[in-house]
C-alpha cells in the first residue's frame, strides 16, 4: 500500500466510499421489503450505482490489501467493511440503526451481517478464523454472539481509510529505527548471509560484542526485504502467557500491514524465566524476526540461524576514524594509534566523540596559552576526542564499582626500583597493544591471553592501590575499584553473573579495572568432596576464562600471595611484589607525608623512620599530628607525630615503644 501517494490515498478513498455504498443499497433493499424504508431511503431516489474505480494489481485499495494480508472471505469482508461504515458514512449509520430497531444504537450485529450480507457463515466469528485471530473486530461483551455488537479495531479502521501508524499498544514497547550511519566494511559483509537466512527461515540470531552494531545490521537486513525495521527489547516481552499472547497477534498484524520487520534484541543478563518467555514468544509470532544478543544463543524451539558480527579489524577502525576525523579535533596518528589500542567503539560513539570534541576545541582554543609551569603540572597526551570517549565508554560501570579520582604521579609512589619498572613496562605494554597485536601479528588468531592482567601482593598500606591510581593516570584511563568480597554469592551462578556484568561493561575500554581482595575468590582451588566446592571451582575458572579473554587491563591486589591458585598465577601476565618498606624508603615516606605547605617545626625524619610502618600507616599519622597541631595552633612537631603513632600503634593492635624511635618520647 503507497500510504504516503495522494493519488492513491484520494483512489483509496473513493473505492472505500464505493464499497460502503454498496452496503447502504443492501441495507435499502432490505429496509425496502420490510416496508420500513422511508421516502428518502427508496431505491427510486437513491443515487444511480456508480462504476468501481479502477486500480492496478500493484497498489489495490486498502480494504482488497486488507482483505489478502489476512485471508478474508467475501462475507468476513463485508462484516469489516460494515463495521467501518457506521464509523465513516452517517448515511450507513442510520441505516444501520433504523436496522437494528433501537433508537440510538447504530452498532451492528453478526445477526444483523447473517441476514443482510451475501454468502453468509457462521464460522466468519470463530476464534480462529480472521476477523477475531487477528482482531480486526471487537465483540460487545456480556451479550451474545449474534445480537452483540461488532466493533472495527481502531487500527484497522485508520488502515482502511488509507492511514498507516504503528498502533498505540505497541508504542510502549516498540520503536520504529529511523536511519541509520554507515557500518563497517567487515559489518556489512554479514547483511547478506542475515537476509539469506530470512529468506529461508525468517529468522536469524545476530550476535557479537557490538549491540549498536548488531541493530544496525539486523535493520539493514530487513530494509534490504523491503520491510520497515522496528526494535523490541526482549525485557518488554510478557511473562505472563495471555499478555504475550496478545502482544504477538498485535505484532503479527502490523507486520503484515506496513509491511514490518522486527529486531528482538535480547539483552546480555536476561534471566531463564525472560529467555523462555521469549523463546515462546517467537513460537506465536507470524513476520520476519531478527535476534540480536551478545552471545549465540540457541533457542529450544525453533533452532534459529547464526550469524556472527565480527569485531572489525584494526585497519578499517583505522580507515573510519580517519574519515570521521577528517579536519576536526586535530588529533595526530599517535593518538589515533593510542585509541585503536584503548578503545574499542562502535560507529554511533565515534561520531559522538568526534562532534562532542570539536565541540571542546573552539572555546580551548580562545584561551590564553598555558604557562610552562602549567603545562609540567598537567602532562597530558590526549586531545578531546580521548578525554570524550574516556567519558562515554564509562557504561554502566559507575553502577558496578567505585571510581577512583586522583591525581597521583611516579614520583608519589615510594618502592624498590625492581617494582617501579615493572610498573613502568605495564603501562608501557598498554601503550602499544594496537601495533604489536594488529599490526605487528602477535595477536594472532586467538582472543585469549591479549589483555593485560597485573597481580599486586604485599601487606596492607604499602601503595598497591597507589600504584594502580597511578597506572591509569599515566595512561589517561578511568580506575574503577571492585571489592571481589562483594562480588562472591552463596547463589549458584551468581558470582559469575556479577563478574560477568563488570566485564561486559569495561569491554568497551578506557578503563582499569582493580580487583581488591583477590584471594576472597582466587584461592586454592580445592579436590571436589561436594557440590561447594565444585561451584567455587567453577567460578575461579570462569574468572581465568574471562581474564583472558579481556582486552583491558586488569589489576588484583591480595595481601596474601602464597594464598593464590597456581594455575590462576601463570595466567597473570605481570606479577609485582610490594614488600614492607625499609627505613630508607620509610625516610622517603616521612617526608613525602607533610605538604610543603603545612607548618612544621623539629620534625627527625631519621628518627621517624624507625617507626616499622607502611605507607599507608605513615600517612594516617601525619594526618592526625596535624590535626594535633592545628588544635594547639602550633606547627607539627615531633610530641604531635608521636602522640599520633601512638593511636595508630592501638589501631594496629602493636605495642609502642620509644625506644623504636632511637630515644624517649
Amino acid at each position: 500500500m503507497r500510504w504516503h501517494d495522494p493519488r492513491w490515498l484520494e483512489a483509496n478513498q473513493r473505492s472505500l466510499m464505493h464499497e460502503l455504498d454498496r452496503l447502504c443499497r443492501r441495507i435499502d433493499a432490505r429496509l425496502e421489503r420490510d416496508g420500513t424504508a422511508s421516502p428518502v431511503a427508496s431505491l427510486a431516489e437513491a443515487e444511480p450505482e456508480a462504476e468501481p474505480p479502477a486500480w492496478s494489481e500493484a497498489a489495490p485499495p486498502a480494504w482488497q490489501a486488507v482483505q489478502a494480508l489476512f485471508g478474508l472471505s467475501a462475507f468476513e469482508l463485508d462484516v469489516l467493511l460494515l463495521c467501518a461504515g457506521v464509523e465513516l458514512s452517517s448515511r450507513l449509520r442510520e441505516r444501520c440503526e433504523r436496522l437494528a430497531g433501537e433508537p440510538g444504537r447504530a452498532v451492528p450485529s453478526f445477526g444483523m451481517a447473517l441476514a443482510l450480507l451475501p454468502e453468509p457463515h457462521w464460522s466468519a466469528l470463530a476464534p480462529d478464523r480472521p476477523l477475531r485471530r487477528w482482531k480486526l473486530v471487537e465483540l460487545e461483551p456480556g451479550r451474545s454472539l449474534t445480537t452483540g455488537g461488532l466493533r472495527i479495531d481502531e487500527p484497522i479502521l485508520h488502515v482502511l481509510a488509507g492511514h498507516q501508524s504503528l498502533d498505540e499498544r505497541l508504542c510502549d514497547v516498540v520503536t520504529v529505527l529511523g536511519e541509520l550511519p554507515p557500518s563497517f566494511p567487515s559489518h556489512e559483509a554479514v547483511i547478506a548471509p542475515v537476509i539469506r537466512s530470512l529468506q529461508a527461515t525468517g529468522h536469524a540470531v545476530v550476535y557479537g560484542a557490538d549491540a549498536l552494531a548488531r541493530q544496525r545490521v539486523a535493520a539493514r537486513a530487513l530494509a534490504s526485504l523491503g520491510l520497515l525495521p522496528c526494535r523490541l527489547r526482549a525485557a518488554d516481552v510478557p511473562l505472563v502467557p495471555h499478555e504475550r499472547s496478545q502482544l504477538a497477534t498485535l505484532w503479527s498484524r502490523e507486520a503484515a500491514l506496513a509491511p514490518a520487520g522486527l529486531v528482538l534484541e535480547v539483552g546480555d543478563h536476561e534471566s531463564s524465566e525472560r529467555r523462555q518467555a521469549v523463546g515462546a514468544w517467537l513460537q506465536l509470532v507470524q513476520g520476519v524476526v531478527v535476534v540480536t544478543h551478545r552471545d549465540p544463543i540457541q533457542w529450544p524451539e525453533p533452532t534459529l540461524p547464526l550469524v556472527e558480527l565480527p569485531r572489525p579489524p584494526l585497519p578499517e577502525q583505522r580507515a573510519l576514524w580517519r574519515e570521521i576525523l577528517a579536519g576536526k579535533a586535530g588529533v595526530d596518528e599517535r593518538e589515533l594509534e593510542d585509541i585503536l589500542s584503548e578503545f574499542r567503539v562502535g560507529v554511533d560513539q565515534m561520531l559522538t566523540a568526534a562532534s562532542s570534541a570539536e565541540a571542546l576545541v573552539a572555546p580551548a582554543a580562545a584561551q590564553v596559552e598555558p604557562t610552562e609551569a602549567a603545562a609540567e603540572a598537567a602532562p597530558r597526551r590526549h586531545g578531546p576526542v580521548w578525554q570524550v570517549l574516556r567519558r562515554t565508554t564509562r557504561g554502566r560501570l559507575d553502577e558496578l564499582a567505585q571510581r577512583i579520582e586522583s591525581e597521583a604521579g611516579w614520583n608519589d609512589l615510594v618502592v624498590p626500583a625492581q617494582t617501579l619498572e615493572l610498573l613502568r613496562t605495564l603501562a608501557l605494554q598498554a601503550r602499544h597493544r594496537a601495533t604489536v597485536y594488529e599490526a605487528w601479528g602477535f595477536g594472532g588468531k586467538s582472543h585469549r591471553g591479549l589483555g593485560l592482567s597485573a597481580l599486586f601482593s604485599g601487606p596492607s598500606g604499602v601503595g598497591k592501590t597507589l600504584a594502580a591510581e597511578i597506572v591509569a593516570n599515566e595512561l589517561e584511563l578511568d580506575l574503577y575499584k571492585i571489592d571481589l568480597s562483594q562480588m562472591v554469592s552463596k547463589y549458584i551462578g551468581e558470582t559469575e553473573k556479577n563478574l560477568a556484568r563488570v566485564f561486559d561493561a569495561a569491554e568497551a575500554g578506557g578503563v582499569v579495572l582493580l580487583f581488591d581482595e583477590a584471594d576472597a575468590l582466587f584461592g586454592q582451588r580445592s579436590e571436589v568432596k561436594d557440590s561447594h566446592d565444585r561451584y567455587a571451582n567453577i567460578e575461579v575458572s570462569y574468572l581465568l576464562q574471562r581474564m583472558e579473554a579481556f582486552r583491558g587491563i586488569a589489576v588484583l591486589t591480595t595481601n596474601q600471595k602464597s594464598a593464590l591458585d597456581p594455575a590462576f598465577l601463570r595466567r597473570i601476565r605481570f606479577v609485582v611484589q610490594f614488600p614492607h618498606p625499609d627505613p630508607g624508603h620509610r625516610a622517603v615516606l616521612w617526608q613525602k607525608a607533610f605538604p610543603t605547605t603545612a607548618s612544621t617545626a623539629g620534625l627527625d625524619i631519621e628518627r621517624l623512620a624507625r617507626l616499622n610502618l607502611t605507607g599507608g600507616n605513615i600517612r594516617s599519622v601525619a594526618m592526625n599530628a596535624a590535626f594535633l597541631a592545628a588544635e594547639a595552633r602550633e606547627p607539627v612537631g615531633m610530641h604531635h607525630v608521636i602522640q599520633a603513632a601512638r593511636v595508630e600503634y592501638i589501631k594496629l593492635e602493636r605495642p609502642f615503644s620509644p625506644a623504636e624511635l632511637g630515644g624517649s618520647s
